[in-house]
């Protein structure tokens, strides 16, 4: 089994290639960071992954509620500590 922190450092050294390449910016499908790892079964954990990762400017192409995956274009180089919050449910106080 493929954890989600598997997958977070396939998407950390795909970003690292990427910006030793001197590219600005990445396109990651979870389809294929799955299958990077051999994983195909495991996709929602890869989603989490890659949710987990974005930042500031980063986009989202195809959102994970779809069933067919998700696909974010990651800026780089990537800048430490910036990421993008998400909402808070709503207290029930």
């Amino acid at each position: 089994m493929v954890s989600t922190d598997d997958f977070r450092q396939e998407l950390l050294a795909q970003l690292g290639r990427a910006a030793r390449g001197g590219r600005i910016d990445v396109l990651i499908n979870s389809g294929e960071l799955c299958r990077s790892r051999r994983a195909d079964s495991e996709s929602a954990s890869c989603c989490d992954a890659m949710q987990a990762e974005l930042k500031l400017g980063d986009t989202i192409v195809l959102d994970r509620s779809n069933g067919a995956g998700m696909t974010v274009r990651y800026r780089l180089p990537r800048t430490v500590g910036i990421q993008i919050p998400l909402p808070f449910p709503k207290s029930s106080h």
